[in-house]
């Protein structure tokens, strides 16, 4: 088990458990989170017979990077786990800070047509010591410091629930990363039930809902998931979370050519989210060989935006990274398993 799974809290139960004084959960988060120990052997303020009992009960490193592709403003890793499995994640330099898209899982189940990510389906739930270890791993390598985090790369985040729970907390803690919880934005694609469960997670962390469709029949053909939970059901269980939680919610809409990005579909969207507290965020298309889709055309996407903006939805086009590297979510990792 990796030691970066434990919250504080686990961690004091631990030490509890084996008659060791509580307060080394503190000084053991310090060692791990501040200091950066890759041995326990390092944590010189916890006694020996302490250090090799957590040697044995724990592990300190479980992931590596094996492939950095670098552009301006960004870098994309491919990390190898220990079940020689590969998930990515993508660095972002932006004028407020270094914000990491991470990965939550091994592929994804959701199936979306348009994504990368889903292409190679679900082999497993990262552990929350896996996702930890993404944003120390990349700290290490590019010498900043994290200052957003976005849950947003391979997977779906509400498939793997207790575990980015876990995630949040302990990237939050003072002692841990010490993240800002409005710094951190958990993105899914719409697992109603999940939704409405995190409308109690008492931390003022961002929901984004991949949406990419403005009605029920064009959702399904390009999203799986909303067999299960129509857009009735969705908007119903995130009016539901804003009643509860008083933050805005993102919803994400990928711009794909000539599928959801006409002037009909501006319309119906206005309409869908009018008088609910949200922004969309319009985002150009990552095209890949593997897929059929392309993306919009500048104007188009253009015309979208002015759509919205008249009709007062909050809107932004998402800035572009990476044009130069493997841009498209799990295209790196696809890379490396067609090899």
């Amino acid at each position: 088990m990796s030691i970066y799974d434990l919250t504080i809290d686990e961690l004091t139960e631990y030490f509890l458990k084996i008659d060791e004084k509580k307060y080394y959960a503190t000084e053991l988060f310090s060692w791990l989170y501040n200091k950066r120990i890759t041995s326990f052997d390092e944590a010189t303020n916890i006694k020996k017979e302490v250090r090799e009992k957590l040697s044995k009960d724990f592990t300190i490193s479980n992931i590596e990077i094996v492939t950095v592709e670098k552009a301006k403003d960004v870098r994309k890793y491919l990390f190898k786990l220990n079940d020689k499995e590969h998930v990515e994640a993508v660095l972002m330099n932006h004028d407020y800070g270094n914000s990491l898209c991470i990965s939550s899982q091994v592929g994804c189940n959701m199936g979306c047509k348009f994504c990368e990510s889903g292409r190679r389906k679900k082999v497993r739930n990262l552990t929350t010591g896996e996702m930890v270890e993404q944003i120390l791993k990349v700290e290490d390598e590019s010498n900043l410091r994290i200052s957003h985090v976005v849950i947003m790369g391979i997977g779906e985040p509400f498939d793997n629930y207790d575990n980015i729970c876990n995630f949040i907390r302990i990237i939050n803690h003072p002692k841990g990363l010490n993240i800002g919880a409005r710094h951190i934005t958990v993105s899914t694609c719409g697992l109603v039930p999940k939704i409405l469960e995190f409308a109690n997670f008492p931390y003022q962390v961002n929901l984004a809902i991949s949406l990419h469709a403005p009605n029920d029949k064009l959702r399904k053909e390009i999203m799986p998931i909303a067999k299960v939970y129509p857009l009735k059901d969705l908007i119903n269980a995130i009016k539901v979370y804003l009643e509860k939680t008083n933050r805005r919610v993102t919803f994400e809409y990928i711009m794909l050519d000539g599928v959801n990005d006409k002037e009909e579909h501006a319309l119906e969207l206005v309409n869908l989210l009018k008088g609910i507290n949200s922004y969309v965020n319009l985002i150009p298309y990552n095209e890949t060989d593997a897929l059929q889709y392309k993306r919009s055309k500048p104007l188009t996407i253009a015309k979208f935006y002015d759509i919205l903006k008249k009709n007062n939805i909050t809107v932004t086009i998402r800035r572009e990274f990476g044009g130069t590297i493997s841009a498209a979510c799990g295209q790196l990792r696809s890379k490396k398993e067609d090899i």
